[in-house]
């Protein structure tokens, strides 16, 4: 319970009053699912192209800016955060090495999007050269790269590019020396729903694409389904391009591509969907060869890489939750059954990995740290490589012989690129500088019980010298879902609640894969209630333990995490003073009629099913708002062409809180025209909604 003290605390904050309300008319409508009847009031807001819808959604932008634009010291807020983001250095991200040129992004905190260049060197950045800039096709940031894929020798690069954060991109070709645009552009490869991919034959002569539905191949209703893997030769029409895996995959199949280093293989791995389920098909890159089935969905192989040498490496999670890795001789037809193990489970879960000449760099993630370790290909274990403490490490990236790149930061070191040559490890000139110093910040590692007794990490960053007396400002970030790790990494942002006396904190709850596969499945359909008790057991144990108090707390999520901030507001509307949640999915029960919902069942569960609708309806944020509760304050997020999760999840949740709440505190909606799920927005785009969450947590928690 809030003391007396933080109660009078709170009472005196000079709070900015919120404007009034748009009319929002109830429009009841009901549904019956598995027997039971449900009803909703809004229905009418989930149609995006209604005049009305428009209107309501203009009407609650004004009210939001009325309310953002007018909070006192917004001006030097913004300045605060640009100069935090606009201050940093131009960071370097490598994602491939050919024919001794690194191709990188370059992330320039002055322009909207990242360009892709070729560096000769890691020692300086002078030895850049741009091959794309999406500033120059778009200067507003409106443009930008979805991926890109090199070919094995290093000719040629294909670009996915998209507009306004839709990620519905289409196919560029570019020659890597000149940087000029070749053959055909490939229409719609990538989709916000199953991304896409492509790969490069030998000579990069033609290329592997994944390909969606066009014209009348399916109805309009699928254009976002059935992704398909096509063969296209440069310079010839797309209409003549051949489909060569398409028949058997799933309705919601996500492919990504893969070609050998020497070019003599290609590899498909096609997800079913977004619930952890994978198979792997294959085939030699000459022509007229046939995909060949490596594994399946039920063989638990879930991540590969080609080695130097004729040979395949593989993720299994069979009898293994945390991993080990297999080796299979690629000569002959390659079988799964022929795989060996080479690196056997350990305390860690396998999240990325990389052979080399000699060597085998696995990455582990042990409950949110990273970890690196180093093996002969025979699986004799070597000495880790050193990273820093409490940190992220990972984007791997091979040389030549054993040497190899990653990238390594913390909560409180910037991001930079390492380089491992001759056994030499060596911090390189491609590293990250930031005007933030948290060097007077201490990063504390704490577990905390869950409802049911499973300990739960969660990471605080707090000055040294405040002190714990439950009267700090506390924020407390979280997402689990889909397998996704939260893992150590450094934002300038904290900067500015730490500063104001707050303390920020990092829950790793169930449904990521902290800890694993098993930690995934345990927040998963049926389970999925196990991701809010955690997180609501992590800002319990906060509160308990005096680093804050529930009118000094704020939370915040997105997406999946959107959800879980749902989720936790309508289950415990008393646990903190102010919620912010971006791009979230509030209502379970229809979310499986959206494209991206339908990618969705297999981790969250469809009504169809008795169990999975009773599990959804028992937590479905809308479906658990309640008339006359005391909500927390609520500032929701969404973009207008978010492919990811629709934008009325957003609005019927923010008009369902509005009619409902009794406390008197502000529910917003904030909608950007010139967003998505926030993949790919432009700089502009990112300070203008740090500044929006910033500020208003900031006066919600009376930090002026």
């Amino acid at each position: 319970m809030p003391t007396l003290r933080s109660l009078l605390l709170l009472a005196a904050l000079p709070l900015l009053a919120a404007p009034p309300l748009p009319d929002t008319p109830r429009r009841p409508v009901a549904d019956t699912y598995q027997g039971v009847r449900v009803s909703e009031d809004y229905r009418w807001l989930e149609a995006s192209g209604d005049p009305a819808v428009k209107a309501w959604s203009a009407a609650q932008n004004d009210r939001s800016r009325a309310y953002l634009d007018g909070l006192p010291g917004r001006a030097a807020l913004k300045a605060r955060i640009e100069g935090l983001i606009r201050g940093e250095s131009v960071d370097y991200q490598v994602e491939a090495v050919r024919a001794g040129l690194l191709f990188a992004y370059r992330i320039d905190p002055r322009k909207q999007q990242p360009a892709l260049v070729t560096l000769s060197s890691t020692d300086a950045a002078r030895s850049e050269r741009v091959l794309l800039d999406p500033n120059i096709l778009d200067a507003s940031g409106a443009v930008a790269m979805d991926w890109f894929v090199v070919s094995p020798d290093g000719r040629r690069v294909g670009v996915s590019l998209s507009r306004g954060g839709s990620e519905a991109g289409d196919l560029h070709l570019f020659d890597a020396a000149s940087g000029q645009p070749v053959g055909e552009i490939i229409p719609h490869v990538q989709n916000g729903t199953a991304g896409g991919s492509m790969a490069f034959n030998a000579d990069a002569s033609g290329f592997w694409y994944t390909r969606y539905p066009r014209g009348g191949e399916r109805p309009a209703a699928d254009a976002a389904f059935y992704q398909q893997i096509w063969f296209h030769r440069i310079g010839t029409a797309t209409e003549a391009d051949t489909c060569e895996l398409g028949a058997g995959l799933p309705k919601v199949a996500e492919c990504l591509l893969q070609t050998k280093a020497d070019g003599r293989w290609v590899l498909a791995e096609i997800k079913n969907g977004d619930g952890g389920e994978v198979a792997f098909r294959i085939r030699r890159t000459e022509p007229g060869s046939a995909w060949i089935p490596l594994s399946g969905f039920r063989d638990r192989i879930t991540k590969a890489a080609f080695g130097t040498d004729d040979s395949l490496w593989l993720l299994s999670l069979k009898q293994a939750p945390r991993g080990r890795l297999l080796r299979l001789d690629l000569a002959g037809t390659p079988a799964l059954a022929r795989a060996r193990t080479v690196v056997p489970p350990s305390d860690g879960a396998i999240e990325s990995f990389l052979p080399t000449a000699s060597r085998l760099y696995v990455q582990d993630v042990l409950g949110g740290p990273s970890r690196i370790r180093v093996f002969t290909l025979e699986g004799r274990r070597l000495k880790d490589l050193p990273i820093l403490p409490v940190s992220w490490a990972g984007a791997m990236v091979p040389l030549g012989g054993d040497d190899l790149l990653f990238r390594n930061d913390s909560f409180t070191v910037p991001a930079a690129t390492w380089s491992l040559r001759s056994g030499v490890l060596a911090r390189t000139a491609l590293a990250r500088t930031s005007p933030a110093d948290f060097g007077d910040v201490e990063v504390l590692r704490r577990t905390v019980p869950g409802r049911d007794g499973t300990p739960i990490p969660v990471t605080i960053l707090k000055r040294r010298g405040t002190a714990l007396d439950g009267q700090s400002p506390l924020l407390l970030y979280a997402y689990g879902g889909f397998g996704v790790s939260e893992v150590p990494g450094f934002s300038p942002l904290r900067r500015i609640w730490l500063d104001r006396g707050g303390l920020w904190a990092v829950a790793n709850i169930r449904g990521g894969a902290e800890f694993g596969d098993p930690w995934h499945q345990a927040g998963r359909l049926l389970k999925k209630q196990n991701c809010f008790d955690d997180f609501h057991a992590c800002a319990r144990w906060l509160i308990d333990n005096h680093f804050t108090s529930p009118a000094r707390l704020a939370i915040m999520g997105g997406s999946n995490g959107g959800l879980l901030m749902g989720a936790v507001l309508t289950q415990h509307p008393d646990l903190c003073r102010a919620v912010v949640s971006e791009v979230g999915i509030y209502d379970m029960l229809r979310n499986e009629l959206t494209p991206n919902g339908v990618f969705n069942v297999l981790e969250y569960g469809s009504v169809r099913d008795p169990a999975q609708f009773r599990a959804l309806y028992g937590y479905s944020p809308l479906h658990h708002v309640r008339d006359g509760a005391a909500y927390p304050a609520v500032l929701l997020t969404t973009g207008a062409n978010d492919p990811r999760v629709e934008p009325w999840q957003s609005r019927k949740f923010c008009a369902r809180l509005q009619a409902a709440s009794s406390s008197g505190r502000p529910v917003f909606l904030r909608t950007s025209e010139n967003a998505g799920h926030g993949i790919g927005s432009s700089l502009d785009e990112t300070i203008a909604e740090a500044t929006d969450i910033y500020g208003f947590l900031m006066d919600q928690l009376g930090m002026h």
